[in-house]
Parts: structure tokens; sequence; C-alpha cells
């Protein structure tokens, strides 16, 4: 889990008219057909952002939007009435008397008066002063250079600051909208009023403008919504009043922050009625998520094989997965998801399908609470021939029964392929203070020593080629405004793990390697045991690293991984006091890679909510002991264009599983051992 930042803006308006006069049969480059839902359009599903919460400071920024219709006069309110001759509303029925439906009418008698060319636009200008507003027609990247002015966060990036993101483009007579508008130009739009136009369809790609709080749609020939409509999970204000849609598509459900959604003049079919008339917006969206039936599965993920390697090749295959623990998988957190897809129960048979499915060696859960490993998981995995070790936060010793509710990691490994030699559990905020040199400092004490993250290390052998393998399995906390305790945290494990693997590298031979069957167990060969191999060193160990880090790409949590240490007073410290670590930086003795850099375009998001698509989970690896061979690819983008977040029916978190399989590098240094005593049961001769 990882929420948004965001950054404050100013909240202005663009409308899509000169203010002194109407130009009329503008010449347009091309005209631009209607789209319709159909159409397979590019988008960018996987932009790596934060949305915020942004300031509503008025604004009137000049601007114009060029028409896609072949001609712009200006269309009177008596032209603008979808066929209902003197413009009353559809519903010939009797009218409820409800709180509910007399906000309604109250909200669609406002709209009316939106009927002239940019009226919205004007009306707002008419209240502020030094408007300046500049000819229709501006080029979009012009647009966006004039109204924009650059920002630096706290963190030292750069971002753009719009000073408009309101666009009004009503009562412009327009048949079609066009393409720029969809423009990644525009995509900080906020409110977009399209009243008192001939759309007949809205195009799908009304998805991408995922910032839009407010829509206006009024009085236009619609029949229907988009399924796209439900990509656009900040919408406050959904106004549709005066078309003909009889029927409201089901993902409108996904707008789980919509306070209005107004309906008013529709012949809406009576189940959809009597809803909204009854329970107002809520009710309405609350019904169509929770009666919304399973959309079509998404193309399977493809398996990129990235070389071809033998039958008799020591190979690892490595799953990691942040499984969404049950007690944070909440209506208030994920309100976009039916009620149904979010039970644990559901979900948790979705997780095993794929884990079993995926038929991983190895196997990494993090937010698996003590009750799901202990009558769930363990027992399930047994079935398939897993063997597992289990740790949670430190939470769990002070809270007594409730301690089972309490989230950590789980670690698996197929028992018939690994002997496990020795396990450890790290709470992190503890090492960070108990490591030699640590200065038990206010910000040590208050920031991180009271983080109950943890790690788990498992380390195993090969009953077959007797390589060794040090698997992590870690779970780094969560909070974007705490940059230092991700560093810190990541940087103790790392030391954590250059000791462990120093002791490791003397471990003797495994004596008994054969694996135990009961006595009525089918009589299945198995494959010779063979030799333990030795190493020199704990860098010379074959490591896997798996875990939710919450940190990106551009973090100093991956930078420590991949450059084996940073410099001192690095800027995520924040300035604060840390000891030695932050005055004299820190390093490690591993030469890390994440696996899906063996790919050139890796793997676009491993978390996908509204307002947050990144890559927070990771599979490092050893790049000296180990090469990747293998790797789970992405989610179908196609699909992604109507599913605003995780869960969902298909994915059972709001993380995804990734997957990638190894090649045992064989290492000059690594020396066969003495031959092991493998017990009476062996056929060694």
């Amino acid at each position: 889990m990882f929420p948004q930042n965001g950054y404050q803006a100013q909240h202005g308006l663009m409308n899509g008219a000169q203010s002194h006069q109407r130009h009329q049969n503008i010449h347009i480059p091309k005209y631009q057909p209607p789209y319709h839902t159909h159409h397979n359009v590019n988008q960018h599903h996987a932009q790596h952002h934060h949305g915020g919460h942004l300031g509503h400071q008025h604004n009137i920024s000049s601007g114009g939007y060029q028409s896609s219709t072949p001609h712009l006069q200006t269309y009177g309110h008596e032209h603008l009435q979808n066929g209902n001759g003197n413009g009353l509303p559809h519903d010939d029925m009797e009218d409820p008397d409800n709180p509910y439906w007399r906000e309604q009418k109250e909200v669609f008698e406002e709209s009316k008066e939106l009927n002239g060319p940019n009226s919205r636009a004007r009306s707002v200008a008419h209240q502020s002063k030094g408007v300046n507003f500049v000819p229709l027609g501006a080029a979009a990247e012009e647009l966006q250079t004039d109204n924009t002015r650059s920002i630096t966060t706290s963190g030292g990036t750069t971002v753009s600051k719009q000073t408009w993101d309101e666009l009004d483009l009503g009562g412009q007579g327009l048949c079609a909208l066009s393409p720029v508008l969809f423009n990644p130009a525009y995509h900080f739009l906020k409110r977009l009023d399209l009243v008192y136009n001939q759309l007949e369809t809205l195009p799908p790609q009304i998805g991408q403008l995922k910032n839009l709080e407010h829509l206006d749609v009024s009085f236009n020939q619609l029949t229907e919504l988009p399924e796209e409509i439900g990509m656009l999970t900040n919408l406050k204000k959904l106004l549709v009043f005066g078309n003909h849609i009889q029927t409201l598509c089901y993902e409108l459900g996904f707008l789980f922050n919509l306070e209005m959604l107004g309906v008013y003049g529709n012949p809406l079919e009576p189940g959809q009625r009597d809803k909204i008339t009854e329970g107002g917006t809520k009710k309405l969206v609350e019904y169509l998520r929770e009666s919304m039936p399973e959309p079509p599965p998404p193309r399977e993920r493809e398996w990129h094989q990235l070389e071809e390697i033998p039958d008799e090749a020591d190979t690892i295959k490595a799953l990691n997965y942040n499984i969404l623990c049950a007690r944070y998988a909440t209506q208030s957190q994920y309100g976009y998801v039916p009620e149904r897809v979010l039970t644990w129960g559901y979900r948790k048979t979705l997780i095993l399908e794929e884990i079993r499915e995926t038929n991983a060696d190895i196997v990494c859960l993090q937010e698996l609470d003590r009750t799901s490993y202990d009558e769930f998981f363990r027992a399930e995995l047994s079935r398939s021939g897993y063997k597992g070790y289990y740790a949670q936060k430190s939470r769990a010793e002070t809270l007594g029964d409730n301690a089972k509710f309490v989230d950590g990691c789980g670690t698996f490994w197929k028992d018939k392929k690994y002997i496990q030699l020795d396990s450890q559990h790290l709470v992190l905020g503890r090492k960070a203070v108990e490591r030699p040199g640590a200065k038990a400092s206010a910000d040590m004490l208050n920031r991180v020593w009271q983080r109950d993250d943890i790690a788990t290390v498992v380390f195993l052998e090969n009953r077959v080629t007797g390589s060794r393998v040090i698997v992590v399995n870690a779970h780094i906390y969560w909070d974007p405004a705490y940059k230092d305790v991700k560093l810190i945290q990541a940087a103790v494990l790392m030391e954590e793990l250059s000791k462990l693997a120093d002791r490791y590298a003397k471990i003797p031979p495994a004596t008994n390697k054969q694996v135990f069957r009961f006595a009525d167990a089918e009589d299945e060969p198995l494959p010779e045991p063979g030799p333990s191999l030795s190493y020199p060193s704990g860098p010379q160990i074959p490591m896997i690293v798996c875990g939710d880090f919450n940190s990106g790409a551009d973090s100093a949590v991956y930078d420590l991984f991949t450059k084996k240490g940073l410099i001192a007073e690095h800027i995520d410290f924040l300035g604060r006091d840390y000891g030695t670590l932050s005055r004299a930086g820190m390093s490690h003795q591993f030469t890390l890679k994440s696996s899906y850099a063996a790919i050139d375009d890796e793997m676009p998001f491993t978390n996908y909510t509204p307002n947050f698509v990144d890559v927070l989970d990771y599979i490092w690896y050893s790049s000296n002991t180990l090469r990747v061979v293998g790797l789970l690819g992405a989610i179908d983008p196609e699909y992604l264009k109507r599913v605003p977040g995780f869960p969902n029916f298909h994915f059972p978190s709001d993380h995804i599983a990734i997957v990638a399989e190894f090649k045992v590098e064989k290492q000059r240094s690594a020396q066969k051992a003495v031959e092991a005593d493998f017990g009476p049961s062996s056929r060694a001769k």
C-alpha cells in the first residue's frame, strides 16, 4: 500500500472562445469524426504519478480550443434542446417529492442557464478582474507553456504548476471532440464543460483525463456513457442532464468519490431511476458497483524467456507478491471495488490459484497475517509440495489474542528441491538501534525504532545439485514522507545480510538430504542427492532479495541496492541525525541487480490504484552468482483501459505478482565439499 502525495496548484478556467467576437465557419485542417467506444487508442496507463488534492483559487486564464466541427456558427438555446421541443425533460412520470430528486431538479435548472457559448467562463470572468483572452485555436503546446510555471518540491524535484485547470467548451455546437483534448498536455484538467453541444457519443479517451473532478455534458445528444467513464475516479460531479440516456453503464460504480450524478431529463430505466430518487447519487453508484458483472479476463501475462536453458541446468524460479492483508482491504480504502470482490474469501482463492499456476520454486508473500498463514496458506501450499517459514511484524508481541490479525512475511519453497539450513527474523527498527556505533538520537528512536517492519531470511540448499541460496523476504515502511526511515531500514537489512552471509559460508555440508516420505506415500522415484557446495565467502553464495520496498527506481533505496552504497549526508536522510549511517554513509558487499532490469521496457508497475501507479516491489539477485533467464511480463494494457485500480475481479491485491527465473552460475571458487552422509535410505554407493 502506498498513498499518493499531492502538490498544491491554483485553480483557474479557460474558455474555448474569444470574449469579444464569435468566429463562424473557421477553417480547420481536417474534420474529425466522432469517436466510438470500440476505437483502439493508445493510453498511458502506467504513468508514475502522484495525484493530489489541489487548491481552488480561481484565476481566469485566457486560451482557446479549436472545435472539430466543420463550422462554428453560434447556437442559440432554442437549437439545443435535443429534440425535446421546448426543452422540457424526458421525464413524463410524476416526479417523486424527496430531497434527492429535488436536488436533481435544482441543479438541472442551474445547468439550463448555461445555454450560450462559453457561458460558465463568461460568468466567472464577469466576477473577476484582469481577464485577458487569447484568440481561439491557440496550439495546445503553447497553452501548456504559457499557462504553467515551475515549482520545486521539498525533495528538489521540479514539476509544472498549472495556473488554470478548467476548460469551457459549452454552446459551441460541437458534434465531436478533437483528439487534442486527450493529449497528455491536458491531463491536468480538473473541470470540463461540454454543455449545449451536439455530441452523440463521448470518446473512450475521456478516461484519460483522470484528474477531472467536474464533468458536465448536459444538453447534448448522448444515448450512453462509455465504459471508460469509470476511470475518472476523482469525479465529484458528473452532470448528464437533458440527454437520451436510458441505461447507465456499470462502470459508474467505480466512481466512489462522486457526490452528484445529474441524470434529470433522461429517460432512465425504472430500476436505476428508483435507486437515485430513493437514495441519491451514492445509492445509485453503490448499486451499479455491487451489481457489476464480472468482465472478460485479460490476456495471460506473457512469459519472457530470455535464453534457453538445458533441462539439467540448476535453476531457481522465484515469485514475490504483496497479497494485501485482509485487515487493510476495507471499503473506505478501496471504494471502487465491489464488496464481494474485496472479501478475503474471494481474494485468497485467486492468490492461491496464481501461486499454483506459477509453480515457482520459491514464493515470498508480504502482508500475510498469522491466521491466513496457519489456517490456509501453510496447509494449501503443503498440498502442492511447499514448506514454509513465517514471521510477523513486532507489534504482534503485545496484542495478545489479536496478534493473529497482524501481518508479516511468509516464505515457501519446494520441499522436494530444497532443504532448509537456517532461518532468521529481522525486526529492522530494533536492529538499527542495536547496531555498533548506533546513536540513540531522537530521530533514531522516534522515526526508526518505532516502526515494526521486518524481513525474513531463509538459507536453502538444493538437494540434488548442492548449490545454496540465501532467500530474503522484506517489507519496508510505506509512508512517502519517511524516505529516511526506508533508507535506514534498507541499510540495516544489508548490514545484517552481510553478517549472515559470512556465517552461512562456514556452515558445513548437509548430512541428510533425503526428502521425508510417509509410509503410505506413492513409490515415486526421487533424484539422487548430491554433495553440498562450499563457498569461500558470503558474497559468493547466490542470493535473492524479494519484497515490497515501497520505493521507486528513483529512490535512495534503489540506489543503495544497485550501487553497493550511498554517500554521507544523502538528501533522503532529510537532514536528520542517524549517527554513523548518516555521517559516514553506507555500503554493502553484494553485487545486486533488479531482475526486471534484464528487459528493456522493464515492468511498468507493481502497484496499481486510481491515484498511484508505480513499481514498488522487486526481486533483487546477486549478479555474480545468478543470471536471469525468464520473467513474467506486464498486464495487458488494453484490459487496463477500463480498470481504474486493483484489486478487482481478476487481480486480488493492489500489488501484482512478479516472477523471475534464474540460472545458478558455476563459480570458480565454489568447490564441492566432502561427500555427505545421506542417511540410511540413501541410494548413494
